[in-house]
C-alpha cells in the first residue's frame, strides 16, 4: 500500500489504469478533461496496454464503449455535463444491452448560461437510463468506488453499467492523499470479466433486433431485478474492500452521528462531506442532529431511508432541481417513505451552478427546521438576494 497526493481527476485516471480496461474511449470536456489526459499519459509511459481511442464526440465515446463491451472487453470512459447529455441515447442502449461499462461523470451545471461549476442536474437527468449511480465525497472514495464499480457491474447477476459522479472542481481539481493498493491486490479484487453474452464471429448471434411487445416488458423487469440485486451486493463489496484495504465510506448510505438524532440531514457528494462539519457544530450547541450521506442514487436505497425515518425527521439538501417539481433527492426520499413512515421531510435546494455552500449555510438550514421557522420547500440559494 502506498499513498499518493493528487486531484480527484488524476485519482480517477489512476483507478481506471489499475482496473486494466481493454478499451478507453476519450473525449475532453471541462472539468473532466484531465481524467482522459491522465490515462493518455499512462499510455505514453507504457503503463497502459489497452486500446485508447480518441473519438470526435461523447456520443461516439459511449458508442465505442458499447461496441467494445459487446465484444467482451472491459471498458472505461469519462465525461461531464453536456457531454453526458450528448450520450443520453447511448446510455439507454448500454443499459438495455446489459453491458457493464464503467464511466466517471464529473458533475457540472448545464447551460445556457454557461457554467463550468458543480451541480448534479447532469447525472440526475440520467436516472431512468438504467445505469447504477454513485456519488463520492473524497478522492479516496473516488478511487475505491471506481474499482468497486467493476466488481459490481460485471457480477453475473447485475450486468449493468455504472456511473461514478463527483463535484466538478470541488473534488476534480483538489488534491488529497489517497491510499493505493498494489496492482496484484486490485487484480485479485476485481477478477477477470466473464461476459454473459458477446458478439463473436465464431459463434454468431443477433442482438438488438426488433422485439415484440409481449417480450419487451421482461427486458425491463430483468433490469429492475438486477438493480435490486445490486442493493444486496453493494454492502458485501464495500465490506470486503474494508477488510482487504481498510478504507470505507459507507455502503449505500454513510451515517454520521445518527444514533440519538432527532433530525437527520440527507446530503450527497461534496455537500455531504461539508455537512459533517455542520453536524459537529450543531452538536456542540446541544442539537441532536445527524447526517446520512447517500452514496447510491440508483438503485435507490429505499429501505435504508425508511430505517432512518424510524429514528428521526429528515432534512434533504439537493444540489439539483427537477424543474416543475423540486429537488430530485427530496422527491425520492418522500416516495421511499410513502406508506411506510409518518416522519416529516423538509427540503432545501442549494449550490446550483457551483454557488458556494458552507458548513455555516448547512447549519443555518438545519436550525431553521429545528426552530420551527421552516415555511415550506425552500431555495436556500435565493435567500438574502
Amino acid at each position: 500500500m502506498r499513498v499518493i497526493i493528487d486531484t480527484g481527476n488524476y485519482i480517477s485516471a489512476k483507478a481506471a489504469q489499475m482496473a486494466k480496461p481493454d478499451v478507453v474511449a476519450a473525449y475532453p470536456i471541462t472539468p473532466q478533461t484531465t481524467i482522459v489526459e491522465g490515462i493518455a499519459k499512462y499510455v505514453e509511459d507504457g503503463e497502459f496496454s489497452g486500446e485508447y481511442i480518441c473519438v470526435e464526440s461523447e456520443h461516439s465515446a459511449m458508442s465505442a464503449c458499447i461496441g467494445a463491451s459487446a465484444a467482451g472487453a472491459r471498458t472505461f470512459t469519462a465525461t461531464s455535463a453536456h457531454g453526458l447529455l450528448l450520450m443520453h441515447e447511448m446510455l439507454h442502449w448500454a443499459a438495455l444491452a446489459r453491458l457493464p461499462i464503467v464511466m466517471v461523470n464529473v458533475n457540472r451545471a448545464i447551460g445556457p448560461g454557461w457554467s463550468i461549476w458543480a451541480d448534479e442536474n447532469d447525472s440526475v437527468a440520467q436516472r431512468d437510463t438504467g445505469w447504477l449511480q454513485f456519488y463520492c465525497s473524497s478522492n479516496q472514495e473516488i478511487f475505491d468506488t471506481i474499482i468497486q464499480a467493476y466488481r459490481l457491474a460485471e457480477h453475473k447477476d447485475v450486468q449493468l453499467p455504472v456511473m461514478v459522479s463527483y463535484d466538478g472542481f470541488i473534488l476534480s481539481h483538489t488534491s488529497m492523499p489517497v491510499q493505493i493498493p498494489e496492482q496484484n491486490e486490485i487484480d485479485d479484487f476485481i477478477l477477470k470479466r466473464v461476459p454473459q453474452w458477446k458478439l463473436d464471429v465464431d459463434n454468431p448471434v443477433t442482438h438488438g433486433n426488433i422485439i415484440m411487445p409481449k417480450d419487451y416488458p421482461s427486458i425491463r423487469r430483468a433490469m429492475q431485478d438486477a438493480q435490486e440485486k445490486a442493493l444486496e451486493l453493494i454492502p458485501e463489496i464495500t465490506e470486503e474492500w474494508r477488510k482487504r484495504f481498510g478504507t470505507y465510506h459507507g455502503d449505500l448510505v454513510e451515517c454520521y452521528r445518527c444514533d440519538d438524532a432527532e433530525f437527520i440531514l440527507i446530503a450527497v457528494g461534496a455537500l455531504g462531506a461539508e455537512s459533517k462539519v455542520a453536524i459537529d457544530e450543531l452538536r456542540e450547541k446541544g442539537r441532536r442532529v445527524g447526517l446520512a450521506r447517500l452514496r447510491v442514487f440508483r438503485p435507490f436505497p429505499k429501505q435504508a431511508v425508511v430505517e432512518l425515518a424510524k429514528k428521526a425527521d429528515l432534512i434533504v439538501l439537493d444540489r439539483n432541481i427537477s424543474v416543475g417539481m423540486e429537488g430530485a433527492f427530496f422527491s425520492e426520499v418522500k416516495a421511499a417513505l410513502y406508506g411506510s413512515s409518518d416522519a416529516k421531510v423538509y427540503g432545501y435546494i442549494a449550490g446550483l451552478g457551483g454557488k458556494d455552500v458552507t458548513y455555516k449555510d448547512i447549519e443555518a438550514m438545519c436550525e431553521k427546521v429545528m426552530d420551527g421557522k421552516y415555511k415550506g420547500y425552500e431555495w436556500y440559494d435565493l435567500e438574502g438576494e
